[in-house]
């Protein structure tokens, strides 16, 4: 991870020197072996930061789908029904499961016990009412 962070900035560097792809790429074999980006990546990433990209990070679609907004209707729908599946709540909010998941799991700190979704961390009274359930 960090050798090809490394190598993005040696790319954004060779851009900002007017370099082309194809002036770029012996320069970082050089420089990095046989630990070099391909030469399909290295012509990505030449591209989008010739194109005005400027964070080096990892390329890919921000996450839109966790928004407050899909949070907040994960959110309600579980407080009508806890017993609700992660399925059934992606099939009516219309949202991907594993998003659903993430929401659910990370977002609300909840996961799931017997049939029912629950906070994960339990109040000191939560606890105690807990406690005396299970030793009558």
């Amino acid at each position: 991870m960090q050798r090809s962070l490394e190598q993005r900035m040696a790319i954004k560097f060779c851009v900002k020197l007017e370099k082309s792809a194809a002036e770029t790429i012996p320069m970082l074999k050089k420089a990095f072996g046989v630990d070099c980006l391909s030469d399909r990546q290295i012509f990505r990433w030449h591209k989008a930061f010739a194109e005005g990209r400027e964070d080096v990070n990892r390329a890919g679609r921000p996450s839109t789908s966790s928004s407050d907004d899909n949070v907040k209707r994960v959110r309600d729908l579980l407080n009508t029904d806890r017993r609700i599946s992660v399925r059934l709540i992606s099939e009516t909010l219309d949202i991907t499961k594993t998003i659903v998941h993430e929401i659910v799991s990370e977002s609300l700190g909840m996961r799931k016990v017997c049939a029912k979704l629950v906070p994960k961390v339990l109040t000191d009274d939560q606890k105690a009412r807990r406690g005396l359930i299970c030793n009558h």
